[in-house]
């Protein structure tokens, strides 16, 4: 049956006690007062019952909340006194009840048919997300979080349509607007335990970025970071606290260097031995294990500050004083808060921070790490700087097992390395071992793709690896360090040789499609290079130095060929009587004998020369010298009991760079020329 419709005053209907509707959302109330109010009528009609013996007056029964937002705008003045209201006149109160409860089982829009509505109205049709906000009765923070997951990547889309993830699940993929990061971390964590948890999706889609309001962020700077290619994802409503920085590789390197300026400007100023900068707001304990603390002296106070102390103490007696008179009730609020006023500031007198001397500071290690606030600061605990001491058992890297790679005799006459040195080794070793891996994209290929899948599959992290796949370059374990070898030339010629062109195109798509267009061998390049620059230097006997071991022993490096100890490098960080040991272990007795009253600079000259081959020596002696190495620079070590015995080993036939292992071993002349090519066929067959 149809019912008339009738247009009635607002002021004459009133909602009756049987309205089917008795709870209300006040959120809801005022977008759907926003949404009257703006088009100016009532859309839907309300369903009444006309009232006797009153002409044109109604109780309601259906759309009371209606009724309600018009005389709320009736009030306000945004509508007239006489507003109508359209009214579906029924016989009787029974058949407006049933009428209205039909009415309230509406099925809401979902959440997919909104995105693409929302979107639909703002592309189609050029709304502004405001006046769809209007046209719907929704805050405009609604509508732009739809529209935010219109744009979801199609597999994260389409499982929201189909039901298989909820609302807040799409809405933590929209966290960020990179699709491709998107989808790589849903299909990632597929039907797993973590594929319904809200805050591992965040961290997953973040990893690899920063905060803006991350110390890191706030030393480079955003001016800073963008210059340098960095892009920011700016999640949907956040400030520059929250947006997120993408390009994490970019932020940690310019972190870096900025970091490294500022700690050797405060060693400058400062005068300490040395600095160490640490690109993070704490110093892992581990950086720290086995230094010792320099514990500086309390200066005296001033004449000023004794006599305020003094002050301090006669006011505190007088007011405890004061508080146990029996004519008064104890300590007031007042006397509460002026004590402990008093009692911070007596504190601050008294906690004056230690002071230490010139000299104490000229042998002291100093910490540089990134304040909260993004600013370079020294670290509160200064320790004392490692020396080279022959007898510091500490000091000798590699501990119980490198010690006994010789009998007893020789083994306390072994060099002894402060830590500095230890990790400037595992830098120029690493480098060696970066540009070999490099140079053969077939092998870089083969590690990559293992480290990748290791890493994915294990629960508990692949810290053992001693990679930081994922082409971000470690950073750097001795910062502003230069090594100046020859791995390192090969290393700047094989990066200025990349075929950069691909790269400055400004959309990913038009990167991609040109990065494809490379030739197999320039591809290869940037394969080998993303691969090999993730290597982290890891000083011998720490946890990942046996997989860099390997894959030097894998790579049959010979280390001799390419990186010869010299005095900048080597000798002039051991002690003297460890360079004299040296000649005898290559030599004689006869020939430390010859060198015994050499001073230390001119020992370490001498020493350079020998084991560089450029003194006349008898030939068994400069063979011996032109293969010896340090233990810490060896990729494999021979089943043999001492390193002493490996130099003096009698099957060498003074070829030097001749060496027996799983492969050709790579020549320096080789790397630029022949490297990238040895790969490619078994790189295409891969692809």
């Amino acid at each position: 049956m149809n019912y008339p419709i009738v247009y009635v005053p607002a002021r004459n209907c009133v909602v009756s006690p049987l309205n089917v509707r008795t709870q209300s959302d006040p959120d809801a109330d005022a977008e759907l007062e926003a949404m009257i109010g703006e088009a100016g009528f009532v859309i839907q009609n309300l369903i009444g019952v006309a009232v006797k013996r009153k002409k044109d007056h109604f109780s309601i029964f259906g759309g009371g909340r209606r009724l309600s937002r018009v005389h709320s705008l009736i009030e306000k003045g945004k509508l007239a006194e006489d507003f109508e209201v359209p009214v579906m006149a029924m016989p009787t109160a029974k058949d407006a009840i049933e009428l209205s409860l039909a009415e309230n089982q509406k099925l809401p829009m979902s959440p997919v048919d909104e995105c693409m509505a929302f979107k639909n109205m703002i592309e189609k049709e050029g709304k502004t997300p405001a006046q769809v906000a209007v046209r719907f009765g929704k805050s405009e923070r609604f509508v732009l979080g739809r529209v935010r997951l219109a744009d979801l990547a199609e597999p994260v889309f389409e499982a929201l349509r189909q039901g298989e993830i909820t609302l807040d699940i799409a809405m933590a993929y929209a966290s960020t607007s990179d699709t491709a990061r998107q989808a790589s971390v849903f299909e990632q964590l597929g039907q797993g335990y973590y594929r319904a948890n809200v805050g591992e999706i965040r961290r997953q889609l973040a990893s690899g970025g920063y905060r803006g309001s991350d110390p890191k962020a706030l030393l480079v700077g955003r001016e800073d970071y963008v210059a340098a290619a960095g892009r920011i994802d700016a999640d949907l409503f956040s400030d520059d606290a929250t947006e997120m920085w993408i390009d994490g590789d970019i932020l940690d390197h310019l972190a870096e260097q900025k970091l490294a300026a500022a700690a050797e400007a405060i060693r400058e100023r400062e005068g300490f031995a040395e600095i160490r900068a640490v690109p993070t707001s704490h110093i892992p304990y581990m950086e720290t294990y086995g230094l010792r603390q320099v514990q500086g002296e309390l200066p005296p106070l001033t004449d000023e500050e004794e006599a305020r102390c003094e002050q301090i103490q006669n006011e505190l007696e007088a007011i405890e004083g004061a508080a146990a008179d029996e004519n008064c009730e104890g300590y007031t609020d007042d006397d509460e808060a002026r004590t402990q006023a008093l009692e911070a500031e007596y504190e601050a007198i008294q906690s004056r921070a230690p002071v230490l001397t010139e000299e104490q500071k000229a042998s002291a290690l100093a910490y540089v790490v990134i304040g909260r606030d993004g600013q370079p600061r020294v670290h509160e605990q200064l320790y004392v700087a490692p020396v080279e001491t022959p007898d510091d058992e500490d000091n000798d890297i590699g501990g119980d097992d490198e010690t006994n790679h010789g009998d007893e005799a020789e083994g306390s006459a072994k060099p002894a390395m402060s830590q500095r040195l230890a990790d400037e080794l595992a830098m120029m070793k690493t480098e060696l071992l970066s540009v070999h891996v490099a140079s053969d994209p077939h092998f870089a290929l083969d590690v990559g793709t293992f480290i990748m899948a290791d890493g994915a599959t294990r629960h508990f992290g692949s810290s053992d690896l001693a990679s930081e796949l994922r082409a971000r370059a470690p950073s750097p374990r001795v910062a502003s360090f230069e090594s100046g070898t020859l791995a390192a030339e090969e290393w700047a010629k094989l990066d200025s040789a990349l075929d950069r062109g691909w790269i400055d195109h400004e959309d990913v798509r038009d990167r991609y499609d040109a990065f494809c267009a490379l030739t197999d061998e320039a591809r290869a390049a940037w394969l080998g290079w993303t691969i090999a620059r993730t290597f982290d230097a890891v000083p011998a006997g720490r946890t990942g130095s046996a997989f860099i071991d390997h894959l030097g022993a894998k790579l049959a490096i010979d280390v001799a060929v390419w990186w010869r100890p010299t005095a900048k490098n080597y000798f002039d960080r051991i002690t003297k009587p460890a360079i004299l040991t040296l000649f005898e272990i290559v030599g004689s007795a006869e020939l430390r004998q010859r060198y015994a009253a050499s001073k230390k600079h001119d020992l370490a000259a001498s020493a350079e020369k020998l084991f560089a081959g450029d003194i006349l020596v008898e030939a068994e002696i400069k063979d011996r010298a032109m293969t010896w190495l340090p233990d810490a620079m060896r990729f494999e070590h021979a089943e043999v009991e001492s390193e002493t015995a490996i130099a003096l080993d009698d099957d060498t036939d003074g070829e030097v760079g001749e060496v027996t292992g799983p492969g050709e071993d790579l020549e320096p002349s080789d790397v630029a020329e022949d490297g990238a090519d040895d790969g490619l066929d078994s790189l295409a067959a891969a692809a």
